[in-house]
């Protein structure tokens, strides 16, 4: 039987991306709350070998396909990338080619909900996503380590 999920008007969501020397081993994590601060759902998955800013694009990807299991929720998106909030936003021009898939399939996934906030934040203000990218980098390191 499927498992249902609870429905909610409005979540927060915290994402964050990080790689082990840029190019290097990353990952990327989510969490994703409700207004008064419950976790309602936190991942992460590891990317194998990219850049900083691809893993910071595929927290986003992570989260907003998450969300959906929560129907059709706004909502408020937290990075600690200031560039890819730019981006997101329209502000910044995206040039890398790389990104360029991962930022169209962001937009898409940004269409199925009723509005989609992206928000810079201080990297202190968002530790439980960034806690989500270590755990994922350190289990696969100690993976590889025990090979």
């Amino acid at each position: 039987m499927p498992k249902t999920f609870e429905r909610y008007n409005e979540l927060d969501v915290y994402t964050d991306g990080g790689c082990r020397g840029n190019p290097g081993p990353s990952a990327s994590g989510f969490v994703i709350m409700t207004a008064d601060e419950q976790i309602v759902e936190e991942g992460g998955k590891f990317l194998g070998h990219t850049t900083n800013n691809q893993a910071e694009y595929q927290a986003v990807v992570l989260a907003l396909e998450a969300a959906k299991k929560y129907g059709k929720p706004k909502l408020n998106v937290y990075l600690d990338s200031q560039l890819v909030v730019n981006q997101l936003n329209g502000i910044y021009r995206l040039k890398s080619k790389d990104l360029y898939p991962i930022h169209q399939r962001i937009k898409e996934l940004a269409k199925e909900f009723p509005g989609v906030v992206f928000t810079h934040v201080m990297r202190e203000y968002n530790s439980l996503a960034d806690a989500q990218v270590n755990l994922v980098l350190d289990f696969e390191e100690h993976k590889n380590a025990s090979k």
